[in-house]
């Protein structure tokens, strides 16, 4: 099989762990005799250092035309600690899931056997979490009017959404949770927030759609709570842009490791694939990172892109073999021998080769 897939590396360690994914990914394509073409495109402040465009024009045509898009991260403290610069890196990240149209962010929470006494919270409290969050990714706060006022000394910005934005998001939703255990929570601020209460009632509006599916609704405060309370007690959750902003990363932490959990951005054009982690910025060029948010990704990629599913399910069992044995990055040794980022991509294609 021909796979065409678009490589935005970005800032930080995003380069390195990029590296590894596609060090793993060419052992697959190896392996099971596909061919993969990859094309490498700038974005970030990658590309604003090369163009001044944090997503050019060349790399959003690269996007359209591949299968899939591999991404890294992107971030520069440079742009951080400038509240005025007027061009971010982040800003590129907008364009490109504005523009693709990538209105679903698939972000899974689960636990690693060998991992469980390496998480925040207690063994019992997250042993069988599986769990996956689907946020709206292309409307609410982050779109909306923005501005300041009286001289700058005040600020505002404004979350709207559309029905058919929450309709097209809530569909994704219902269909995941028949595919799992036929379970979905709206998460809102529907007692606040006039956005929430259009989201809850288009919900229950497609609940006569999908009898076999329990919905149920809470407020965004209690799921922040209940999921380091109770995670288990989640499958599938649809909520809007912001509040799955802070919920995903919030969730990530309970596998142990931001280092860890794989992401994927769906939409009209194609799907984008990437580690829920940043740009990490102090590790870059110290071959220190995890990898394995990335390669998981990559394997994302390999079972809905491309509907591989063997080869996907071999990149996870290989994950899973390396934190088992030990074969991490010095994030998960806990003091004991690590290896560096490239080590641990070099191990796993070498066991995906065996």
């Amino acid at each position: 099989m021909k796979l065409n897939i678009a490589l935005l590396a970005g800032d930080g360690i995003g380069p390195e762990v990029i590296d590894q994914a596609v060090k793993v990914s060419n052992a697959i394509a190896k392996k099971f005799n596909h061919q993969i073409n990859w094309v490498k495109a700038l974005t970030g402040a990658a590309a604003i250092d090369a163009v001044g465009d944090p997503y050019p024009e060349e790399t959003h045509q690269i996007c359209l035309n591949a299968d899939a898009i591999l991404f890294g991260a992107i971030g520069d403290p440079r742009y951080d600690n400038d509240p005025s610069a007027k061009v971010r890196p982040e800003q590129g990240l907008l364009k490109m899931r504005k523009k693709l149209g990538l209105f679903a962010n698939v972000r899974p929470t689960f636990v690693f056997p060998s991992l469980l006494n390496k998480s925040p919270l207690k063994k019992d409290i997250i042993e069988g979490t599986d769990l996956v969050f689907l946020r709206e990714l292309t409307g609410g706060i982050y779109f909306g009017e923005r501005g300041r006022l009286d001289n700058g000394e005040t600020a505002y910005d404004t979350c709207t959404y559309t029905r058919s934005e929450v309709k097209r998001i809530a569909e994704k939703g219902f269909n995941l949770a028949m595919k799992r255990s036929k379970k979905l929570c709206c998460v809102d601020k529907a007692n606040v927030l006039e956005s929430s209460r259009l989201w809850r009632e288009t919900v229950q509006s497609m609940e006569k759609d999908y009898p076999e599916v329990t919905v149920s609704y809470e407020f965004v405060d209690a799921v922040a709570m209940r999921l380091v309370q109770w995670p288990k007690s989640y499958d599938v959750l649809i909520t809007e842009n912001l509040f799955g902003d802070i919920l995903t990363d919030e969730a990530s932490v309970i596998s142990g490791s931001m280092g860890l959990m794989p992401s994927a951005s769906v939409g009209l054009e194609t799907s984008l694939y990437e580690p829920i982690h940043g740009s990490y910025p102090q590790a870059a060029g110290k071959d220190i990172a995890n990898p394995l948010a990335t390669i998981l990704s990559a394997a994302m990629m390999f079972e809905d892109a491309f509907k591989l599913k063997e080869e996907a399910k071999l990149i996870r069992d290989v994950v899973n073999l390396s934190l088992e044995q030990l074969i991490v990055t010095e994030d998960l040794s806990e003091g004991k021998k690590s290896f560096s980022t490239s080590e641990v991509g070099s191990w796993l294609s070498n066991e995906i080769l065996k």
